[in-house]
């Protein structure tokens, strides 16, 4: 039975605005659409879904996603079998750090000694996931000297950037459109572009569609308040589109 977006959304536990800009870039195109216009998923598109989610769940950027479930050699069996190692690679670093803390709390209780070696078992640091999907998005020089910009940030560049989420958060429940969010995230755009590397327009905009469609970034913005993430990228892509005229 084919499902509407809404459905399909409620199911997964995902926004329809990332369904939708799954959509646009061509990554999962519904398989019909109604004659009221309204956008019909089917069975074969929720196996794909699922597929595309567990690349995310890999921190795989979608631009590579696209490209492997694109490809006439795509096999969803042999997928799955991919899936199914990394995930199992994934729990196993997981029950190191899991281990690590019980260790760590028996050491603290003076239960057990560890040694320093024994304190930083089971984490990896070999890949940034963020500084990859940079990467692929706005090439090595960009994210190089973003790097070298936040590695020498002053306290009061800190501070500004902390002030500027406090105040994003406070108007969340705004209009994304309205004056003072519109202020509010020009504050945002300028910062980026003195603390952080030089963003286009559209690099501002793409980066606010990451805010949402990668949780690790939605996470971590919504600390702030919940719904900040969506509110910045609908605020941020409004802001680039206005722009651009």
């Amino acid at each position: 039975m084919a499902m509407r977006v809404k459905e399909l959304a409620d199911l997964v536990g995902i926004s329809v605005r990332t369904l939708h800009y799954y959509d646009e870039i061509g990554l999962l195109s519904p398989e019909e659409t109604s004659d009221s216009g309204y956008r019909l998923y089917s069975n074969d598109n929720l196996e794909m879904l699922q597929q595309i989610l567990f690349f995310r769940e890999l921190d795989m950027p979608l631009k590579e996603i696209k490209h492997i479930i694109s490809s006439s050699s795509f096999d969803k069996q042999e997928a799955l079998l991919q899936h199914q190692r990394m995930l199992l690679e994934k729990r196993s670093q997981l029950d190191k750090l899991i281990n690590t803390v019980d260790k760590s709390l028996k050491h603290m209780k003076g239960e057990i000694q560890m040694t320093n070696k024994e304190k930083f078992e089971g984490f990896d640091f070999s890949q940034n996931p963020y500084e990859q999907e940079a990467r692929k998005l706005w090439g090595d020089k960009a994210v190089d000297e973003s790097n070298a910009k936040v590695a020498g940030m002053s306290k009061e560049a800190q501070k500004a950037v902390s002030e500027i989420y406090t105040k994003l958060a406070s108007i969340r429940n705004a209009s994304p459109e309205s004056e003072e969010a519109q202020a509010a995230i020009r504050k945002w755009y300028d910062c980026l572009n003195q603390n952080f590397g030089t963003y286009s327009l559209d690099a501002f905009k793409g980066l606010g569609q990451m805010y949402v469609d990668d949780q690790r970034f939605t996470k971590n913005i919504d600390q702030y308040g919940d719904g900040l993430a969506k509110f910045m990228c609908d605020a941020m892509g409004h802001f680039a589109d206005a722009n651009k005229n």
